[in-house]
């Protein structure tokens, strides 16, 4: 009796060991990563006065840290995407255009994904993750153990909806579209983020959500144009000499997408609303990638997960909506570059928690990896950002954008500094003019801001990677 005694004691202390063991296996946080595209900063997150409603990406934000002055690591979809998923900078890898070859550029790089994957997490995703170039051509299979691969346009309608038939392409539409929300292609992403969330794991796991919308074509179900009355939409404010200060460096730069905004032009003289409209359908897109978002929050904070997840929100640039004159993205302008950044970090985040320093996405490998107790790998061109979350005060450098070859912009809490290609420059002074409408580049009295500002600039550039 005294054996059998001894050993179910050692049994109850061998099961409890392995329970304990299971336990701290079980405690390495999850990742839910939500990336959305083309979402500007015109949004109620930055401002409750600015037009564009997003409630849910709001509430997340009072949940953790909400980086007020966050940056894509360039204008455009690829070289963005590219950029934060393997932690590299565009103007090392010559990773610059929507086309450029990242995977060819970086063979032998590991992605975001795939190191949390070869160190011990189910990684899995839907919707647009990697950019979306030739049918899913840049996706990287072996990133996930599981991916939903689908068409994220929804079908098109017969007939372009603003009957602008000449102007741009299918893409180059707007309207309420599909009668069913069902039928969106965002709707189908969120449902698949909500059955994992409902899913039971034993190993942590890292989410991938890939929101669509506010990309084009602006197509979102009839409730979302709504929130829009058209006779109160608010339009964007584009004074007449505000093209007059621009140097050739960006005259160049945005002449490829010129035909946007001269196509805008033309439209109104055949509808008298087709710029009113065109905002307002950003504006319903915008909302309804929101209410994606809230319904994928929803479900997560129904599940067992819910205080064992690290949530990261990030846009991969934004979006001009005629500002100097100017459609979408591909240039390195505030409106351009401005981007939405949460990270929420269950036991080191506090809610509520402002952080105005400027930061560019190039953080975010290495900061999900020192905040899982990953080592950082030593290609990862950023930093991290657990110290900043610690302590806001802590001191880091400015935010460095990059779009094309030698086209830089550095932007400070004050400051935003473009030097081109050509070697122009323009330099916007935020404390005194937020809409960037005035460039004082060639005022003597800030040439030591440009000096000082000019040490950030890289000194190399690599030649850009054959397109695929």
């Amino acid at each position: 009796m005294k054996l059998k005694g001894t050993l179910i004691s050692v049994f109850v202390v061998l099961s409890a060991f392995l329970s304990f063991g299971e336990n701290k296996k079980q405690e390495k946080p999850n990742v839910l990563f939500i990336t959305i595209d083309d979402l500007n900063d015109w949004t109620t997150i930055f401002d409750k006065n600015n037009p564009i409603q997003i409630p849910n990406i709001e509430k997340l934000a009072s949940r953790g840290a909400f980086f007020t002055r966050a940056y894509c690591s360039s204008p455009a979809c690829n070289p963005s995407r590219a950029s934060v998923m393997t932690g590299t900078r565009p103007h090392k890898t010559g990773i610059y255009g929507n086309s450029s070859d990242w995977r060819g550029a970086l063979p032998k790089i590991k992605t975001i994904q795939r190191y949390f994957k070869e160190n011990g997490y189910f990684v899995c995703g839907s919707g647009k993750i990697f950019h979306h170039h030739k049918d899913w051509a840049f996706h990287d299979n072996a990133s996930f153990d599981e991916y939903l691969m689908m068409d994220i346009n929804e079908p098109y309608p017969d007939k372009k909806l603003n009957s602008l038939d000449w102007y741009g392409s299918r893409n180059t539409d707007w309207g309420p579209w599909p009668d069913d929300i069902k039928k969106t292609a965002d709707y189908r992403t969120a449902q698949y983020a909500i059955q994992k969330l409902n899913q039971k794991f034993d190993q942590p796991f890292f989410l991938n959500v890939g929101i669509y919308k506010p990309h084009s074509p602006f197509f979102a179900p009839r409730e979302f144009f709504d929130k829009y009355p058209s006779e109160n939409v608010v339009m964007p404010q584009i004074p007449e000499e505000d093209m007059k200060d621009l140097p050739e460096g960006a005259k160049e730069l945005v002449k490829p997408t010129n035909w946007f905004w001269d196509g805008m032009i033309k439209a109104e003289k055949q509808d008298s609303t087709a710029y009113k409209d065109y905002v307002q359908a950003y504006q319903a897109c915008a909302s309804f990638a929101d209410a994606m978002i809230g319904n994928i929050i929803d479900a997560l904070d129904k599940s067992p997960y819910k205080n064992n997840t690290i949530i990261v929100l990030w846009s991969d640039h934004g979006f001009h909506l005629g500002e100097k004159q100017h459609f979408e993205k591909f240039a390195l302008w505030e409106k351009t570059t401005h981007i939405p950044f949460i990270i929420i970090a269950p036991g080191l985040t506090k809610r509520k928690t402002i952080i105005e320093k400027p930061v560019d996405m190039t953080t975010i490998y290495p900061t999900l990896c020192e905040l899982c107790g990953l080592e950082i790998p030593e290609h990862t061109d950023g930093f991290s950002l657990a110290p900043l979350l610690k302590d806001t005060a802590t001191e880091i450098p400015p935010a460095l954008m990059t779009y094309m070859k030698g086209n830089h912009a550095i932007r400070t809490e004050r400051w935003r500094y473009i030097q081109y290609a050509d070697g122009t420059e323009e330099l916007y002074d935020h404390k005194n003019d937020p809409n960037e409408w005035n460039n004082v580049a060639q005022n003597e009295e800030n040439k030591a801001v440009i000096e000082r500002l000019k040490k950030y600039i890289p000194k190399e550039n690599a030649e850009q990677v054959p397109d695929l």
